[in-house]
C-alpha cells in the first residue's frame, strides 16, 4: 500500500510540474529563462518505490541533437539540490561552456532539507536507511541521456562533504558510466572498492578541514551521530592513481598555499590529480555560503579547476 501511494504522489507531482511549462515530457520549468541565459528543470522520479527529486540547467542554444557533456553536482550533507548549485555556480558555467548540469536530492525526514548521502559510512538519514543512492544516480544518468542530448562519453560527477565521498562511491560503482570525479573537502571511504575501469579523478581539499580531516580518524567537528572514521585524503590520490595504473613519480607544485600534485603518467588520458590547499578550511573554494564567499584557496575557484578538468577527460 505504501509503495502504491508513492507511486501516486510521484505521478501528481510529475503532472503538476509538466502542466503548461513547455519542458520535455516529466519535466517541469522554474526559475529563470533568456537568451543569455539558461533554464531550470525540476524532475521527479520513482526509485524502488522511493520518491526522488532534482533540478537540472539546460545552458541557452542547445539544439538537442548535438551532445554535450553532463555534470552531476552531489550537495554536502544536511543541504540539498539548490543550495549545491548556489554554492557551486556551476549553473553559471554551464551557460558559458555549454554543457548540462543536474543537481540531485539526497534523503532525508525532511523531503527537501537536512538531506545526505548513503556513500559508505556515512551519512546520516540516507546511510540509516541503507538508500540505494548509487542506483538513483544510475536511473538519473539515464534519464538525463533519454531525454536531452547528453553525451555519454563526458558524464562526470563532483560534490562536497558527503557529496564528495558520494561521488567517490559512484566511481567505485558505476565506472562504466562515469568519465571521471571531483571530489572537494570529502573522502574514499569505501573498503570494497574495486572498479572494473578507469575513472579520472581530481581531489581537493583543505589542511584545516575539521569535518573531513586531511589526514583521516574521526572528524573534530560532528554533525552526524555515527561513530565515522575517515580516510585519509592522500589514500583517495594514491587508490585513483593505482586503479587507474599511473605510473611515477608523483609532480609536486607550491603557488602560494595551493599544492598541486599529479601523476607523471596515467594510461588513456585517466589523469589523478590532487590539490592541497594549506590552511584550507571545510569549504568550496571561492563557492558561495549564505551570501558570503568561501576565500580559502588565494582567488582558486575549485568551480574553474573542476570544469578545466572534466573537459579535457572524456571517455
Amino acid at each position: 500500500m505504501k509503495t502504491l501511494i508513492k507511486r501516486i504522489v510521484v505521478l501528481f507531482f510529475a503532472a503538476f510540474l509538466v502542466a503548461g511549462s513547455g519542458a520535455p515530457d516529466g519535466w517541469g520549468e522554474t526559475g529563470h529563462r533568456s537568451s543569455t541565459r539558461g533554464r531550470n528543470l525540476e524532475g521527479v522520479m520513482d526509485v524502488n518505490g522511493a520518491i526522488r527529486t532534482f533540478r537540472v540547467h539546460l545552458p541557452p542554444g542547445l539544439n538537442g541533437t548535438s551532445p554535450v557533456p553532463l555534470v552531476i553536482v552531489l550537495h554536502g550533507g544536511g543541504g540539498n539540490g539548490v543550495n549545491a548549485e548556489i554554492m557551486t555556480g556551476f549553473s553559471e558555467k554551464a551557460d558559458r561552456e555549454k554543457f548540462i548540469v543536474v543537481y540531485p536530492d539526497g534523503s532525508g525526514f525532511l523531503r527537501t532539507r537536512l538531506l545526505t548521502w548513503n556513500s559508505g559510512n556515512c551519512c546520516g538519514y540516507a546511510l540509516a536507511h541503507r538508500i540505494d543512492d548509487v542506483g538513483f544516480i544510475s536511473r538519473l544518468i539515464d534519464k538525463m541521456s533519454a531525454d536531452f542530448a547528453v553525451d555519454r562519453k563526458r558524464v562526470f560527477v563532483t560534490g562536497m562533504s558527503n557529496g564528495a565521498m558520494m561521488a567517490h562511491t559512484l566511481a567505485c560503482r558505476l565506472p562504466d558510466k562515469i568519465a571521471a570525479i571531483a571530489p572537494v573537502a570529502g573522502a574514499l571511504n569505501v573498503p570494497d572498492c574495486a572498479p572494473s575501469s578507469p575513472v579520472a579523478a581530481l581531489i581537493i581539499h583543505g589542511t584545516e578541514d575539521r569535518h573531513v580531516l586531511y589526514g583521516g580518524g574521526r572528524p573534530l567537528q560532528r554533525v552526524d551521530k555515527h561513530d565515522r572514521v575517515d580516510a585519509p585524503v592522500r589514500y583517495g590520490f594514491s587508490f585513483w592513481g593505482e586503479a587507474n595504473r599511473c605510473n611515477p613519480p608523483v609532480i609536486r607544485n607550491e603557488s602560494g598555499r595551493i599544492i598541486r600534485e599529479h601523476y607523471s603518467d596515467c594510461p588513456g588520458k585517466r589523469d589523478v590529480v590532487l590539490y592541497t590547499i594549506a590552511g584550507g578550511g571545510h569549504v568550496w573554494p571561492q563557492g558561495r555560503s549564505n551570501g558570503a564567499k568561501a576565500d580559502d584557496g588565494e582567488n582558486f575557484s575549485a568551480t574553474d579547476v573542476i570544469w578545466d578538468f572534466f573537459k579535457s577527460h572524456g571517455r
